[in-house]
């Protein structure tokens, strides 16, 4: 199936390009999330009259999405986890924990903005997670786990 990207999409194009994706990722992902459109003749039209329009608000999110990571990059979040002798976690701490660690000290994030390369943390100490607030900006943030013993 053929779309319209309506917005940038990582590993497949920039805004107003014409794509070519399988049937099932336009229909249950792409669609429903307004990150494309079906390019029929109609469509293709429309978005010429839109574009304009739809540059200007992909160019305020970015910018939105740059000030918010001047402000992210670098910061240390410290979350306390109950933990063994040896710093060994009992539990993990996931993406989710990180983006509600960063969302109570200020900076809503969502946990698929998390990005966990070597997976959930299960030690104590500082680890490196990055963020990836735009497709365009990804920051570092420093998580320091502490650990509580029972």
């Amino acid at each position: 199936m053929q779309v319209i990207l309506l917005e940038k999409v990582v590993n497949l194009g920039n805004l107003g390009e014409v794509v070519r994706v399988k049937d099932g990722y336009a229909r249950n992902f792409l669609i429903p999330q307004r990150l494309a459109r079906r390019a029929t003749a109609n469509a293709l039209a429309e978005f010429e009259t839109k574009r304009a329009e739809l540059e200007n608000a992909a160019a305020g999110k970015l910018s939105v999405a740059r000030t918010q990571g001047e402000k992210l990059n670098g910061l240390t979040v410290q979350i306390s986890q109950k933990a063994g002798v040896d710093g060994r976690l009992f539990g993990s701490i996931t993406n989710f924990d990180i983006a509600e660690a960063l969302t109570k000290q200020g900076f809503p994030v969502e946990k698929a903005q998390v990005r966990m390369p070597q997976g959930p943390l299960k030690l104590v100490g500082d680890h490196a997670v990055s963020v990836a607030l735009h497709t365009d900006v990804v920051v570092d943030v420093t998580v320091a786990v502490l650990g509580e013993h029972a």
